[in-house]
């Protein structure tokens, strides 16, 4: 994965930067702090899934196919996802809770050359009413299984938030040890409710930044959740981007 950086040892909150090398040779620098909480650090999953936003198979020939998209990250943290759409054209919000606005947008500072689209931050807590939050045209987030207590709040900000339209990219880890396999179990039990969802095959994932126990799958709302909610039928994506993508038989598991 990509290189760390330490900053001065005085730096109470042992701040370090970690770089991660774009294909077009730019770096975008993403400032960590080694105390702090989960958000603090740039996990491998957000690596995974900010470089396969890069890959052809997903960007597509000509225009990216994220270039003037709405795109909202949850769970940001660092921001390293948000900050990889907004540099390949993306109109980007990038969410997380009040305490890490300030990592967040400092990030966004110090990656504002790179940026082709626009990025902003905001506070967003999972579970709570969505105010000044249209329906993007994805939705990104890494690694934001891991509390047994954050799913369903995190199920209903995304149900809340999905359109029609919107194509959810969750990336995440698997993780063998402790109550892992149990919550993770939960969260496809709970996911399926209201969402279809697809796993990408590995050898579309980025040939270099990869892992056997890192998954990135398409997400949508069911149709049937557009009849009852708005008695519209779910219309297909002009782009049909989640058609790539490995369909998972519904006895399939993705966990242990």
């Amino acid at each position: 994965m990509a290189a760390t950086l330490d900053s001065p040892l005085e730096d109470p909150l042992r701040s370090f930067v970690r770089v991660l090398e774009k294909r077009d040779g730019t770096v975008l620098r993403l400032q960590q702090y080694g105390s702090g909480g989960v958000g603090c650090v740039v996990w491998d999953a957000a690596i995974v899934l900010s470089k396969y936003l890069e890959t052809p198979g997903f960007s597509g020939d000509g225009t990216h196919a994220l270039s003037r998209r709405s795109v909202l990250e949850l769970g940001s943290g660092t921001g390293a996802v948000g900050l990889m759409a907004a540099t390949l054209g993306a109109d980007v919000v990038v969410t997380d809770l009040e305490e890490l606005q300030d990592l967040l947008k400092m990030n966004i500072n110090m990656n504002k050359h790179l940026v082709t689209g626009s990025i902003q931050a905001k506070v967003l807590k999972w579970g709570e009413e969505i105010e000044g939050f249209p329906s993007p045209d994805y939705i990104l987030m890494a690694d934001c299984i891991y509390y047994e207590e954050s799913l369903e709040p995190l199920l209903k900000t995304l149900k809340e938030l999905s359109g029609s339209e919107t194509c959810i990219i969750c990336c995440y880890e698997q993780r063998t040890m402790g109550k892992n396999p149990e919550i993770e179990k939960k969260y496809f039990e709970l996911l399926q409710l209201d969402f279809d969802f697809e796993k990408i095959p590995l050898e579309k994932h980025d040939e270099e930044y990869q892992s056997e126990d890192i998954h990135i799958l398409y997400i949508r709302k069911k149709k049937s959740n557009f009849l009852e909610e708005s008695g519209e039928f779910l219309k297909k994506s002009s782009h049909q981007l989640c058609s790539t993508s490995e369909k998972l038989e519904p006895q399939e598991r993705i966990w242990a």
